[in-house]
């Protein structure tokens, strides 16, 4: 019989989340099942009807139910195990980072021809905006013609900066155009950062797992990282970086705290705002690597972590390589009191980033072909989120657990215990799949037995039967 403790110390909401859940994983409740209505189960559990409201908007969260309007919540069908919460964090070493050489494996079968891409994040290519662009490149082409082939100016095209920083102040932030440099794609923007607070044999701070190109640059500039245990639900866990904090000597911590790249988990405005009040009472500077956040499945973009800073020790990392045309290589860093550090390291690493592709983007940004393209967008990847989950539930072993995003274009994996990935990575290429195998998430190769895969790309029949054949290989090596 379901019953509710009300003497206990959770939340009354969770424990009902926990009842339904039990309910679902246990089969009592199929996928398809109607769920009680609201008013049903507060009376069968004696909780009021906000609370269980609120269990059943947990849950769709979570991605166990949906809802149905006019209709009622369902036990959704297909969908794969969640990831669980990790174990209690086993504080440890800042480790020099070794992953270039898979990484450059993983490049390789990306570009191979006749490969099904599930190993790139490209979430744009799911719908990508070829017509609006090449719409906005002529009227640019048209306006500014020699000008468009010319040099831009090392912080970028004006015009651009306008444009970005009047998105920030929509958001509620205060940042100007003066306090933006444009880049060579995001990537350029982490390098620089990183170079701004930090030297060779610095340690810096990341989440686990974290997106490899950050690791790629950490390892290119010689510094050392150290691994913060992030939750699949809640994002970094604050306490887990409290104690690396007193323990090393932290320059720098470089998160992903909007959208998390694997996991696609989010965090709360909250969460960044306690973040980044633990660092600054440190004086330690975060860069935050926000080049996901217009792409929350439910439009709802979180704030940058910069808004919070009240010592100007935040760095914003943003691209549109993500969003509009990965192939542009537009980024952009808002770098707080490191401004004219970042200048100058800007003038000596590339000097400048491409006229044309700046101008193209003022244009796509101020007619407003930017947000009808994001909102086109978003609920494309959403539906794609959810197909590749119901296929991984159906052709992969029991066993595996997947990622629960929230934006975003890929899902992360837990293969059962037995599987190699970066035997698995191999292996799938051969067959003509690329994938991203776990160990390049984290600096020490954990993760042996996770891979991420990419949604990011126009739903078709060979997409769905290479997840098929993938699935069949997994199941193989066990």
């Amino acid at each position: 019989m379901l019953s509710i403790d009300k003497t206990a110390g959770s939340f009354l909401y969770s424990q009902v989340v926990d009842l339904v859940g039990d309910q679902i994983e246990g089969g009592v409740l199929r996928p398809g099942d109607r769920l009680p209505s609201l008013r049903q189960l507060s009376e069968r559990l004696d909780v009021s009807v906000p609370t269980v409201r609120q269990a059943y908007i947990e849950l769709e969260r979570q991605g166990r139910v949906e809802s149905r309007p006019q209709s009622g919540f369902y036990v959704r069908g297909g969908s794969a195990s969640p990831l669980v919460r990790p174990a209690a964090c086993r504080q440890r070493r800042p480790a020099m980072v070794r992953c270039r050489s898979l990484i450059d494996r993983v490049y390789a079968g990306i570009h191979q021809r006749d490969v099904l891409p599930f190993g790139i994040a490209n979430p744009t290519m799911a719908r990508p905006a070829v017509k609006a662009l090449n719409r906005a490149m002529k009227r640019v082409m048209s306006r500014a013609e020699e000008r468009s082939l010319d040099y831009a100016p090392t912080d970028g095209e004006p015009a651009l900066r306008r444009q970005i920083a009047h998105r920030y102040c929509e958001l509620g932030g205060r940042v100007d155009a003066g306090d933006i440099s444009i880049t060579h794609g995001g990537q350029e923007a982490l390098a620089l950062a990183l170079m701004a607070v930090a030297g060779q044999g610095d340690i810096v701070a990341v989440e686990s797992p974290t997106y490899h190109g950050a690791l790629e640059r950490i390892e290119s500039l010689g510094m050392l990282a150290v691994e913060i245990e992030t939750c699949p639900e809640e994002g970094l866990m604050l306490d887990a970086l409290g104690r690396a904090l007193d323990r090393h000597d932290i320059k720098a911590c470089l998160f992903s705290s909007s959208i998390n790249n694997p996991l696609g988990s989010a965090t709360s405005d909250a969460h960044r705002e306690e973040l980044v009040a633990l660092l600054e009472a440190r004086d330690v500077p975060l860069i935050e690597d926000d080049v996901y956040a217009d792409l929350m499945f439910d439009g709802s973009r979180p704030r940058p972590a910069q808004f919070f800073s009240r010592k100007g020790q935040v760095l914003t990392v943003g691209s549109f390589s993500k969003t509009v045309a990965p192939g542009y290589r537009i980024g952009w860093l808002v770098a707080g009191d490191y401004e004219n550090r970042v200048r100058m390291l800007k003038r000596g690493l590339s000097c400048s980033s491409g006229m044309l592709q700046q101008l193209t983007l003022v244009d796509f940004l101020a007619t407003g072909e930017y947000d009808r393209h994001l909102r086109i967008l978003r609920p494309v990847l959403k539906r794609n989120a959810e197909r590749m989950s119901a296929l991984v539930a159906r052709h992969f072993p029991a066993g595996t657990r997947v990622s629960q995003p929230q934006g975003g274009s890929v899902l992360w994996l837990e293969l059962p215990g037995d599987i190699d990935s970066d035997e698995l990575f191999g292996r799938a290429l051969e067959d003509g799949i690329s994938i991203c195998p776990g160990t390049i998430y984290s600096p020490t190769s954990r993760y042996r037995n996770f891979i991420r895969l990419s949604f990011g790309h126009p739903w078709t029949d060979a997409f769905e039967e290479g997840v098929r054949r993938l699935g069949a290989l997994v199941d193989s090596m066990r």
